[in-house]
Parts: C-alpha cells; structure tokens; sequence
C-alpha cells in the first residue's frame, strides 16, 4: 500500500492565513492526477506545528473526504514530546477513514535510543493502525538508529514502514540489509530517492511531489522497475530546484514553487516566513527548464 511515491502535502493559506480549503481540493486533485500512490496529511510539510486541534481535524476530515477512498492516506500524528500526551490524543482521535500514522520521535529533550524504542513501542499499544516511524533528526535533534528501527519492526508487526530522512545512505543501507520481510523503507530526503531505491527502497515522502507529482511518480516508478536510466534522467531534471525548497525552510520554498505553478499561494504562519522575492526569483528561472 505505501510503496511508491508518497506526498506530504502542504496546507495552503489564504491572504488572511486561514486554511485555504478550495486549494487544498485542487492540490489533492493535481497529486491523485499526476500518479501519486498515496498522501500524508498533516506532515512537516503540512504545517501541523502552526494549526490549532480544530484546524488539525478539519483538515483531516477534508482530506478524507476529498480523497474518497481514491488513494491511500497517513495521518501525521506529531502532537507532544510527552509520550504519555501523545497516547491520549491517539485514543481519542477518530482516526477512520486514514490507513496508517505517521509519527516522528520526540524533539528537543534529546531521549537516548532506549527511550525512543520505549516511546514508539507505548504508540504501537494506542495505535489502531499501522505506524510509520518518522526519522527525521535535523528537526527532532535525536537520530533513530538503525538498531532501534530494527528493533521496533521486531517487536511488532504495527511498524510497517521508516521514512528514514537522516540523509544519511549508510544508515538507510543497514536498515535495508537487516529489516524484516514487512518493514518498508521510504526515503525522507527527495534527492536521495533514487540512490536509496537502487539500495533496495521503496519509494518516498516527497516535499517536491507536491509541485511536480507526475516528474516524481514516473522517476520513482521507473527506479522500482529498475529502470535506472530513466530515473536518473527525471532525477537530475529537477535537481537544481530541491536545494531553493530548502533554502529558507520547508515548507516555504515548495509553496512559493506551487505558487508559480498557480495551485495556492506561497502564505506561511510565522515563525515560518514567505519566500524572499530573490529565492523566488531564483527559484521561477530553475523550474521554467523544467520540462513538462
């Protein structure tokens, strides 16, 4: 079900930054269009951290919705670095309708791997669904280990997938040669999808699918079927835009690129801040040599 190509799709904004609802149809409609196999709503690149609980649910029940049983959908569950104040929100969340969770560890307090595994192993009891553990170290300031991954799968069939976003292949690499049978391994950094596929991967969570779905299906599509040439043609297509995504944070370059595509505007919640015009402009002369 998560093989592929995953979207972690943005949260459009209006001018007054209210949730932009008729964009965010329009933006599930151009990814569903463009051959993403499924999406995740309210990732990083969703801005969950800027929503309020409300915001939170009406986007899922949108998402749910609009999507209508079209593709496969993840949750993002983030919510505290109190594991005990994740639980409970897990237990009251009506989560009918998503397929998996998606969950990143705790930030900030820094846990060594033992409490990690402690954490996500107290998510896997609460959890009705299947989890996939989020590793995602420049953000949460603690690295999952390759051991600590392998353990969790081991310790329970609920972890079906890692989006291993620590950039780092090594580390990819021993999870790929170690994981049992249902574990996946999707990329966490778009410009490593295809060296991680041709280790063996399963696709990723792209921030750049948002904009580009159809370029980031068929690439990723093609490497799984082990047409690497075609792969790293797509791949080094769009490779001068991925760092300008990054440039003044995500998701602020992907929205400025979806704005340039006309799908919503480039609007983030502060802390986060609209893309300078010099990025931007930058960033509209990389994607008119994009071939569409």
């Amino acid at each position: 079900m998560f093989r592929g190509t995953g979207v972690a799709l943005v949260t459009p904004f209006s001018a007054d930054k209210k949730v932009d609802y008729q964009a965010l149809e329009g933006i599930i409609e151009h990814v569903i269009e463009g051959g993403v196999d499924f999406l995740v709503s309210l990732g990083t690149t969703g801005e969950s951290v800027t929503l309020t609980s409300d915001e939170c649910r009406k986007v899922f029940d949108f998402t749910i919705k609009t999507v209508n049983g079209r593709k496969p959908i993840v949750a993002g569950i983030f919510g505290s670095n109190f594991t005990q104040k994740l639980v409970d929100t897990i237990h009251t969340y009506n989560l009918d309708g998503f397929d998996a969770i998606m969950s990143s560890s705790p930030a900030y307090s820094k846990p060594p791997q033992e409490g990690i595994y402690q954490h996500y192993m107290e998510v896997a009891k609460a959890s009705p669904l299947p989890i996939i553990i989020y590793n995602v170290p420049s953000r949460t300031g603690s690295n999952v280990l390759p051991e600590t991954i392998l353990r969790l799968a081991e310790s329970s069939d609920k972890f079906i997938a890692v989006k291993e976003a620590s950039g780092n292949l090594n580390q990819a690499m021993e999870i790929l040669k170690n994981r049992p049978d249902h574990l996946l391994v999707l990329c966490g950094d778009d410009p490593l999808t295809v060296p991680m596929i041709s280790c063996g991967g399963d696709g990723v969570i792209s921030v750049i699918a948002n904009a580009y779905p159809s370029h980031w299906s068929e690439m990723t599509r093609a490497a799984l079927n082990g047409d690497m040439e075609k792969a790293a043609s797509i791949n080094l297509d769009l490779l001068n835009i991925h760092p300008l995504l990054y440039v003044e944070g995500n998701p602020v370059g992907v929205k400025a690129a979806m704005e340039i595509k006309g799908l919503c505007r480039k609007d983030v919640r502060v802390p986060l801040v609209p893309f300078s015009e010099l990025s931007y402009l930058q960033l509209k002369k990389e994607m008119e040599l994009v071939s569409e």
